[in-house]
């Protein structure tokens, strides 16, 4: 009896431990690395429709897309990087941003989001 015992508890022990050389607890969420609004410089209201946002890495390129209804454009969905953003429309002035670094969190799980704010000239 104290054999079978013995034999149930190892076997627990054993199917209860874990094997996993690096027990890392992320979260399945998405994070994009870039939160980005446009506004008209001299309303500061807010733009989206006419707006196409580009961010460049090196030879990786991406159209930031805009959710409907919201007031901002996402990008660089889990991707660090040191990303150039465009933005163009047909009723304003194109800006090209300086480098916005977008880095790994410390527990190398997702991205850190940069909000950002460009303000756009009128043509």
């Amino acid at each position: 009896m104290k054999k079978i015992v013995l034999l149930l508890v190892l076997t627990m022990v054993i199917s209860c431990s874990s094997d996993d050389t690096n027990p890392q607890n992320c979260t399945d969420v998405y994070i994009f690395g870039l939160n980005v609004t446009i506004k008209d410089v001299n309303t500061q209201t807010i733009l989206t429709e006419g707006i196409t946002v580009t961010a460049k890495d090196g030879a990786y390129e991406e159209q930031l897309l805009r959710i409907e209804d919201s007031d901002y454009f996402l990008g660089a969905g889990e991707r660090e990087g040191s990303y150039i953003i465009e933005v163009t429309s047909n009723n304003y002035q194109t800006l090209t941003s300086n480098p916005i670094l977008v880095e790994r969190t410390e527990d190398d799980c997702h991205v850190i989001t940069q909000v950002l704010e460009f303000q756009l000239i009128p043509n």
